[in-house]
């Protein structure tokens, strides 16, 4: 029997299977990539009796793998809050599904599990920008404030470091930081550790971020921005945190990142206004590559000449 461990590169995925597996240690084949490689039980080949773990990847993008995997004798341990569509009616499958816009893979894990992890679903909460859901769930751990500010840190590191168009215009692979990750029992023990890979992540994200904020907003007004980065890899890693703090400044505006898709066009991050956590997913859905959650969502690949209409369909989302 084998045990597969499928999970999205970025903080929610990471900490959700951190908590399971210091649940439940076992070794596993991990298949992740970059925030945006969602298509990830594409990778996944099965036996008889195999069992899958899939944290924080669509249902609703992988169904037809999932049946496969399903059909093929797996079982699967399926945890998730994008939009799920229609989830297949299997006895080998055990489905967590929830697209509350206040609730991450993570903070579903932590429930699943009766909080033993909770510091790691907190930091995961605080990297999805779900703020307020990780200081509500961090009331229940003796915290101080500086460090209930360090998991914040460390929650948006951890998802910086996910995005990119491929794994080389990220820091460190995402499988390659869960191994690390996974030897620390706490978040604390992490960023004590001078060895450990925090620094690089640390120094990264706000070396990428000062950058960020030098880029003029191309076209804004009072419900949207639409904010275009250079052609540039810090770009590409900081497109999708730089929303979550734009988000946090202006909260009741909806924020575009684009940065240039290495194959012509844009890769697009949205994100939803924080006083008003819907139609991300809608919007992107529109547009083919296009896909996320009610609060954050985002597109693949926007050709050039489509900008202007995207601007309008943003528009028309969020002008209320």
């Amino acid at each position: 029997m084998a045990i597969v461990d499928v999970f999205n590169g970025d903080a929610d995925g990471i900490c959700a299977l951190l908590q399971l597996r210091l649940n439940d240690p076992q070794e596993s084949r991990l298949v992740t990539g970059v925030k945006r490689d969602i298509k990830l039980l594409d990778r996944v080949d099965v036996q008889p009796g195999d069992e899958v773990t899939v944290l924080d990847v669509s249902l609703e993008k992988n169904c037809s793998q999932l049946e496969r995997i399903l059909a093929e004798g797996a079982k699967v341990f399926y945890v998730d809050h994008h939009m799920a569509g229609e989830i297949p009616d299997h006895a080998g499958l055990t489905a967590l599904i929830d697209t509350d816009p206040n609730v991450c893979t993570s903070l579903l894990v932590d429930q699943h599990l009766g909080g033993k992890h909770r510091a790691w679903a907190v930091t995961a909460a605080f990297g999805d920008n779900m703020n307020q859901s990780a200081e509500q769930a961090a009331k229940q751990l003796p915290l101080s404030g500086d460090q209930l500010k360090a998991l914040k840190i460390l929650g948006i590191c951890i998802n910086y470091n996910g995005y990119g168009s491929c794994i080389n215009d990220l820091h460190f692979a995402p499988d390659l930081l869960y191994r690390e990750l996974a030897s620390y029992s706490t978040p604390f023990d992490f960023m004590a550790d001078s060895q450990s890979a925090y620094k690089k992540l640390h120094d990264g994200y706000f070396g990428d971020l000062s950058q960020a904020e030098q880029v003029e907003v191309e076209y804004q007004n009072e419900h949207v921005a639409v904010i275009t980065l250079p052609d540039e890899i810090w770009s590409r890693r900081i497109s999708g945190v730089y929303g979550n703090q734009l988000a946090n400044q202006y909260p009741n505006r909806a924020h575009a990142i684009l940065s240039h898709h290495p194959e012509g066009g844009y890769v697009v991050s949205v994100r939803a206004p924080l006083n008003n956590k819907t139609g991300a997913d809608e919007l992107c859905k529109e547009f083919p590559n296009g896909g996320g959650r009610k609060g954050a969502a985002g597109i693949n690949q926007l050709p050039t000449d489509q900008l202007d209409y995207f601007i309008d369909r943003m528009n028309h989302k969020y002008k209320v």
